[in-house]
């Protein structure tokens, strides 16, 4: 109950391989899952979960393990109690029912409007955004002690895909619009969707929103198609072609710079060389992400950079902007392109104000076998608390291992 509490993972998971309850209850009755679910601990519940812990188990209160996770608002608490929703659509099909109903009585309502109706609050209302999985965020709604998360639009995509339910591309676009936002779960959930059908109905409705007058919905549009073409696995690649079309008219006339990246994006999945000549009429755009884009973008499969292209990662190398310092370093260190001037843009970038950009002239230098590398790394300051491991730097031990022999 302890790793429960604090939601220790590693922890957790050495004791119940070693036989530990997953049904264990607190000093007042609630069940470990139950706790987990309160404290929005996915990875605590997905654990549980996996070990067996009873999905009809409540706590004094008597509310179901899945409908208080409905009602948290966090699609990933959802999605690791439905660990294995195919199992829970075969053998309790009619709780999957009930929570999307719930979750849909949370979407329409609002989580604002419906916490303080469960709570009968005054007040204002406390709104902070929060990560809820690895990817994704939500906002977070506080009042009279309790805490709601604003995810139910994604949980109602997720659960209708349990059940196997054709959701319209108009329902998903609306639930994706009430929070345009990339990064939030509503938008991610209705874009994933949508992108996995690989369908000529759902291809054509995505393309026409490209020329919608809402630089909003061209968004959700541009990212549809990307994201089509790039989990297309198929061999025939049907959607390649028509999506480097697309890519290439519209990033040649698109305003909206949120836009323009996501299409530029879209472009750097194609080993094509008309994708590079795109990317460099917007190497120096503005914006930052824009120019992100292009840095990251370029000539992904030729054995080396054209002059042009070199000559804009360069440049790149050297922007104001870290993340597009970090984007074009990383894009010269996974080229194949040896030419000494771009080992010599990374080696003066592991003196940079910014750690991650060091931490990629480290690596790419490590990549073209260049022993500044070693001195590079050696000479990094530490790593922030909380810094996940930074798998980059293990591309120096690599080069030592070459440059030994062993």
């Amino acid at each position: 109950m302890s790793a429960v509490r604090a939601g220790d993972a590693d922890a957790l998971a050495a004791q119940l391989s070693a036989g530990a309850d997953p049904d264990v209850r607190d000093e007042h009755g609630t069940p470990a899952l139950c706790l987990a679910i309160e404290a929005y601990a996915d990875e605590v519940v997905r654990l549980l979960v996996t070990y067996g812990a009873d999905p009809d188990r409540c706590g004094p209160d008597g509310v179901p393990p899945l409908r208080k996770a409905v009602d948290s608002g966090s699609p990933a608490v959802v999605g690791a109690v439905l660990h294995d929703a195919a199992e829970w659509r075969r053998h309790r099909e009619a709780e999957l029912l009930a929570a999307r109903s719930l979750a849909r009585h949370w979407y329409e309502a609002g989580a604002e409007t419906e916490l303080r109706r469960r709570t009968g609050a005054q007040g204002a209302v406390v709104r902070t955004r929060v990560q809820d999985d690895e990817y994704t965020g939500v906002d977070a709604f506080s009042l009279g002690g309790a805490t709601v998360r604003d995810g139910h639009a994604a949980i109602l995509t997720d659960l209708e895909k349990a059940l196997g339910l054709h959701t319209s591309f108009e329902e998903l676009l609306d639930r994706a619009l009430t929070r345009p936002d990339q990064e939030h779960a509503a938008w991610t959930a209705s874009t994933l969707l949508l992108s996995h059908r690989r369908d000529r109905q759902t291809w054509d409705a995505a393309a026409l929103l490209l020329i919608d007058p809402d630089p909003v919905h061209r968004l959700f549009g541009a990212e549809v198609l990307r994201l089509t073409h790039l989990f297309d696995e198929g061999e025939e690649d049907r959607f390649a072609a028509p999506a480097l079309e697309l890519f290439l008219d519209r990033s040649a006339e698109e305003t909206d710079d949120a836009v323009l990246t996501e299409l530029l994006t879209g472009l750097a999945d194609h080993a094509d060389p008309h994708g590079d000549e795109a990317l460099l009429t917007h190497a120096a755009h503005p914006d930052p992400r824009v120019r992100h884009a292009v840095a990251s973008g370029f000539g992904r499969l030729s054995p080396a950079f054209s002059a042009t292209v070199r000559k804009a990662l360069l440049d790149l190398m050297s922007d104001p902007d870290a993340g597009v310092r970090q984007g074009a370093c990383r894009r010269v260190a996974d080229g194949r392109d040896r030419a000494p001037e771009l080992a010599e843009a990374m080696a003066a970038l592991l003196d940079d104000t910014s750690r991650p950009v060091r931490v990629a002239a480290v690596h790419g230098l490590a990549r073209h076998d260049d022993e500044r590398c070693v001195e590079g790394a050696r000479r990094l300051p530490p790593a922030p608390p909380g810094t996940s491991y930074e798998y980059d730097l293990d591309e120096v031990w690599r080069y030592e291992r070459r440059r030994d022999g062993r």
